[in-house]
């Protein structure tokens, strides 16, 4: 990046305030600023990577696509944080198996591939913030796995519409019966039953466009 403004600088600073100042100065240096549009694909099965991504600001959504189209959610990729599989993909030369879309106009900061093993010795918070995001994506993938061996379809449904208020940091999810039911890989008159019985609770309110999570336990 040739050119930067200091609105890019202190944005990064922001969301890595980890970062220490060399390593920040290499990344608007070397970087590249691109913007994803809403429903943008960020990732695609079977692409190579050339760079590894560092979300900005917006929100990212990484899933598994079925053989018939279907979605499973896996997680969020939110500010502050990069994606661990472009990471890995890039440092083999292997070919994504996951999709990734923003869900609202994403800002990501590209870094190239050839530089990580460079930053890594060169600088400290690169080194602990690689290793970090290794991990969270590992405890991430764990939950995941967790909640379909070892939860009902209604605590499954509990723990993403919680996942989803605490990555949204909002009680109203603009989010349809039919996202809901591909994201948990199950059918829209089973969520729309169980979402029907938590109002009934009182733990949520459901309107024609939104829920509104009231006090879900």
């Amino acid at each position: 990046m040739e050119q930067y403004t200091q609105e890019e600088y202190q944005l990064i600073k922001q969301k890595f305030p980890l970062f220490e100042e060399g390593l920040i100065q290499d990344l608007l240096q070397h970087g590249s600023l691109k913007t994803f549009e809403e429903d943008q694909q960020l990732m695609r099965t079977g692409q190579y990577f050339t760079s590894t991504i560092l979300i900005l600001d917006g929100l990212v959504k990484l899933y598994r696509e079925g053989e018939e189209g279907e979605e499973f959610f896996m997680y969020y990729i939110q500010p502050g944080q990069a994606c661990a599989l472009s990471m890995i993909c890039a440092a083999k030369n292997e070919t994504s198996q996951v999709m990734a879309k923003a869900l609202s106009t994403t800002r990501v900061l590209m870094i190239p591939i050839q530089l990580m093993d460079e930053w890594m010795r060169k600088h400290r918070s690169w080194y602990y913030f690689v290793l970090e995001t290794y991990r969270s994506r590992f405890e991430e993938l764990l939950l995941v796995v967790d909640n379909i061996a070892f939860k009902a379809m209604d605590e499954r449904l509990v723990f993403y519409l919680k996942k989803n208020r605490q990555t949204l940091n909002s009680n109203t999810l603009n989010v349809s019966h039919q996202v809901i039911a591909n994201e948990l890989n199950t059918s829209r008159e089973v969520i729309s039953r169980l979402l029907k019985k938590l109002e009934q609770m009182g733990q949520i309110k459901l309107h024609r466009n939104h829920i509104q999570i009231v006090n879900l336990r």
